[in-house]
């Protein structure tokens, strides 16, 4: 990842990879009913993540329609592989270990968990 997305950015990505294209008073008002934020903080977050080629944007009235231009897997992959190597030391067992511990997965999560272990497991005896 050539621009790493700082944790408003992250927030302002995720809102627009659930809801797809979005204008700043949509995604402002969005924030906002998780925590104070001012219109014009949302709106210079926003023209940065433009400028570092994060999210694209087009005319639409008056107003613009933002749009990722970087996409959730390859941002989480990135992400993940950084706090891996930083956080982790490297350890990927650790980095597991310590999200299963702090969150309460449902039984179909950890069903789904399994599942993907075991076909780990089934692809490296091969």
């Amino acid at each position: 990842m050539k621009n790493k997305p700082t944790e408003s950015e992250l927030e302002v990505l995720t809102l627009i990879w659930k809801n797809g294209p979005m204008t700043v008073r949509e995604v402002h008002d969005e924030i906002a009913r998780e925590r104070n934020v001012g219109y014009t903080t949302t709106l210079k977050i926003m023209q940065i993540m433009f400028d570092k080629d994060l999210l694209s944007r087009k005319k639409q009235g008056k107003t613009h329609l933002y749009t990722h231009k970087i996409d959730k897997a390859t941002t989480q992959n990135g992400l993940v592989a950084k706090m891996i190597n930083t956080v982790f030391l490297g350890s990927t067992k650790d980095m597991v270990m310590q999200a299963l511990g702090n969150s309460k997965p449902s039984k179909q999560e950890l069903d789904e968990i399994r599942q993907y272990l075991d076909q780990l497991n089934d692809t490296g005896n091969d």
